[in-house]
């Protein structure tokens, strides 16, 4: 009888080939670090839960607790870029003075230098927020009070209110959202409180989560989109009642037909009451104090 070898254990090229080959697999590779999986519609759950859960985890750890919310328009610059705008329009009408797009574009510009005050009422107002949470106590203890204000993030309005709150020496919050044409943040929100959200619905939640007020300065449809949110939600008891302050109320009265929905019967006279008009800084920011005292918040 002859012996029998045993078989050869060492693995051939072609088992190191399977390996290499299963080790590479999309299969294989841990959830957490497979972003072509992360990014497909299996995942989409886990994507919104971490798109909120980020900003909450961080803004634990900074300690913002409540928060002034200010909306507007990103095309409404201050009044020397608006004025220069207006210029350049007026250059290039010259050149081509029967061109109706031309003319079209200069109306829209002097309309746009008309509002630019808007965006120093908002540098202003986000003084009046930055300086309460830098006032009394807050400032003999050398900390913050726990009251934040917080915008889109993003230019015009956004970044006139995020620049008072700096001005003032204050934290700020900027929420951004991601954008087929990205829109970069401004530079005066507070490094540690800038977000970037993939969806609007987890940047709509942070917005209201800590809200004690609303300011909306004249905007476009994402302006109109946060408050009309936000009215949905207080009229339907969604959230606690907070005051909402209208800036503007020339545009707004135009922008929105308030009288003409009641009249219509669509919504009850006391939702017309939902909200208040003002002009100033000071306006709307007595507007909000007026608010909590009669209903008794702090």
């Amino acid at each position: 009888m002859t012996d029998q070898q045993p078989p050869d254990s060492r693995p051939t090229a072609n088992d190191n080939q399977r390996l290499k080959r299963l080790l590479e697999s999309a299969a294989y590779r841990p959830a957490d670090a497979d972003v072509e999986y992360l990014s497909g519609d299996d995942s989409r759950g886990v994507r919104l839960l971490l798109d909120y859960q980020k900003p909450e985890s961080l803004m634990r750890e900074q300690g913002i607790e409540d928060t002034i919310v200010v909306f507007g328009s990103t095309r409404i610059q201050e009044p020397a870029a608006a004025q220069r705008q207006v210029d350049e329009r007026r250059q290039q009408l010259a050149s081509n003075p029967g061109d109706p797009a031309l003319q079209q574009q200069l109306k829209r510009a002097i309309r746009l230098q008309k509002k630019s005050h808007y965006y120093e009422v908002a540098t202003r107002f986000g003084e009046l927020v930055g300086a309460f949470g830098l006032s009394g106590e807050a400032v003999r203890a050398g900390q913050q009070s726990n009251i934040t204000l917080v915008t889109g993030g993003g230019p015009g309005i956004m970044e006139a209110a995020n620049r008072g709150a700096f001005n003032s020496g204050a934290r700020n919050i900027g929420l951004n959202i991601s954008l087929p044409h990205e829109q970069a943040p401004n530079p005066y929100i507070t490094p540690e409180l800038c977000f970037s959200f993939h969806y609007f619905a987890t940047r709509k939640l942070h917005f209201l989560l800590r809200a004690k007020a609303l300011v909306a300065f004249p905007g476009g449809y994402g302006t109109l989109d946060e408050l009309f949110d936000t009215l949905t939600l207080i009229q339907t008891e969604k959230i606690a009642p907070l005051p909402v302050v209208l800036v503007g109320q020339p545009f707004w009265q135009q922008a929105l037909n308030i009288p003409f929905l009641v009249d219509e019967g669509v919504i009850d006279s006391a939702d017309a009451e939902l909200f208040c008009y003002a002009e100033s800084a000071d306006e709307i920011w007595q507007s909000i104090l007026n608010w909590h005292d009669q209903t008794g918040e702090s």
